[in-house]
């Protein structure tokens, strides 16, 4: 027998898909009573507006939940500490949010002892498999309702057709202004519209975040970021909150033209799709932490990072946070990082990100090895270590040249 679904949860932003997915729900289900539930990471959104908008469109009730210092401490932060770029250019903005907005719906849904849970990820995306495998993880006892992957809407017109038959505001949304974005405190994303054809340049418009190389100062902007166990701590020697760390440093960041990135990735589902993202602060914090770690970490260590940095960004980029695959990699970047702690000083200028110096009370970099100068070492070791290391080398030549 067909369970009979009374309340649903639904993933609630305010934009064209969730607002026209209310009324289908409520179509579609029996007149079920919709709570729509949205989770503050940092986007650029009127939340004085937004229960109003809810339900104008019918939700019985909204919650907002604000997650932003979560987002910071318990997900940016582990995911700067693993240096995690998807396909060598994506800072997985969006990818690293989604776990945790899907976390606060499942806990809504228990709340209101809600049936379902609902979110409006196309059928597509990756946002879809981010959503459902945190509610299989946390509430596997509700029903998910994707509308996307069921009604007969196919496109972005089609969506605002439907908002405009039902009478949902639209705010700035049209068939013009058509770009998917995702805005949070880490980056803001744009997909769509003029960006579909791979060969288009991004028109400078787009841009919200940050402010174009040419624009930039033409004075260098110098800074010093400190870091404890690889997660940031300070600012110019000021210790601030990861929110507040994060807002100074995607301020510098934009106002120095950096952090763009155009990005053609591989989605979950198979197909190849064109991003093009701002990270203004994360690209910076990255930076800075690459630095930090060549200064502290032995050349086997960091060879295995990059490897564990590659697995860490796939397991995020599939939406895997919840599971033992992304908290066992968490507890080896844990161990990896225990002293990479100290100081980086950078200077932006002109969408570059210029190295000035590093320092750590744990530096591997020893002055008295490396100078040119007079040094302890004894260069007459190295005969004796070429011999042995070159050995297989010699061994291979001489029976193959006979």
């Amino acid at each position: 027998m067909e369970k009979t679904i009374k309340k649903i949860v639904l993933a609630y932003s305010g934009g064209l898909d969730t607002s026209i997915i209310i009324p289908w729900l409520k179509e579609n289900y029996k007149n079920a009573e919709v709570v729509a539930a949205c989770v503050d990471v940092g986007q650029d959104d009127d939340f004085s507006t937004m229960e109003a908008k809810a339900k104008a469109s019918g939700a019985s009730k909204l919650y907002i939940i604000d997650a932003k210092e979560e987002f910071a401490k318990d997900f940016l932060f582990p995911l700067l500490r693993a240096g995690a770029l998807y396909e060598g250019k994506y800072y997985l903005g969006t990818s690293i949010a989604r776990p945790l907005q899907a976390k606060c719906q499942v806990e809504v849904a228990l709340k209101e002892n809600a049936d379902a849970v609902a979110h409006g990820c196309t059928g597509k995306g990756n946002d879809q498999v981010r959503f459902e495998l945190t509610y299989k993880a946390l509430g596997p006892h509700l029903e998910v309702i994707a509308p996307w992957r069921i009604w007969d809407i196919r496109s972005r017109e089609q969506a605002i057709a439907y908002a405009q038959k039902h009478n949902i505001p639209l705010g700035n949304i049209s068939e013009k202004n058509i770009y998917s974005r995702d805005c949070n405190i880490w980056h803001m994303s744009h997909e769509g519209g003029h960006l579909e054809d791979p060969m288009n340049r991004p028109e400078e418009d787009l841009f919200i975040i940050t402010k174009s190389p040419k624009k930039a100062p033409d004075a260098e902007t110098t800074i010093a970021i400190d870091f404890n166990k690889g997660i940031p701590t300070a600012l110019d020697g000021v210790s601030l909150s990861p929110i507040d760390l994060l807002a100074k440093l995607n301020k510098l960041g934009s106002e120095n033209g950096i952090g763009r990135t155009d990005v053609v990735e591989t989605r979950v589902v198979g197909m190849k799709s064109r991003g093009v993202y701002e990270t203004p602060g994360g690209t910076i914090l990255y930076a800075a932490l690459k630095e930090l770690e060549m200064l502290t970490l032995d050349a086997e260590c960091l060879a295995l990072k990059q490897m564990m940095s590659i697995k860490y960004a796939q397991a995020i980029y599939q939406g895997k946070w919840y599971t033992s695959v992304r908290e066992s990699l968490d507890a080896f970047f844990e161990k990896m990082f225990e002293y990479v702690t100290g100081t980086v000083k950078l200077v932006l200028y002109k969408g570059n990100i210029i190295v000035h110096g590093r320092t750590s009370p744990f530096s591997l970099y020893t002055h008295d090895l490396a100078s040119f100068g007079e040094s302890t070492y004894d260069h007459k070791d190295a005969t004796g270590f070429i011999n042995l290391y070159g050995l297989p080398v010699r061994v291979s030549a001489s029976v193959r040249k006979g």
